[in-house]
């Protein structure tokens, strides 16, 4: 399947990933609403931050170019320093940004 980049094709995209988005965040709030929160629940929801941002990573490691190594780089080292995800993911973004400016 593809969707025209012209036109309506990037409204319609967003829409449909926002639809996804909102579908997939209520049904985690609605399933959770069934779990008792423990300490190792709470281990878990910390945890999946970093796994969830590793995963969208890694594949630019081995497939992506200068822009994208130089995000993932970015990324990482901010993670490190900071130990937040947005920050990172917003620096991460600012670089490969940049790199592509130049």
């Amino acid at each position: 399947m593809s969707v025209e980049t012209l036109g309506w094709g990037p409204l319609l995209i967003v829409t449909i990933m926002a639809v996804v988005t909102l579908a997939t965040r209520w049904g985690g709030v609605f399933v959770m609403s069934f779990v008792p929160i423990g300490q190792r629940v709470r281990q878990f929801i910390a945890a999946m931050s970093g796994s969830v941002l590793v995963a969208l990573l890694a594949p630019l490691a081995m497939q992506g170019d200068g822009g994208a190594r130089l995000a993932l780089a970015t990324t990482a080292v901010v993670m490190l320093v900071l130990k937040k995800p947005l920050p990172a993911i917003a620096a991460g973004i600012l670089a490969a940004a940049a790199f592509r400016q130049l």
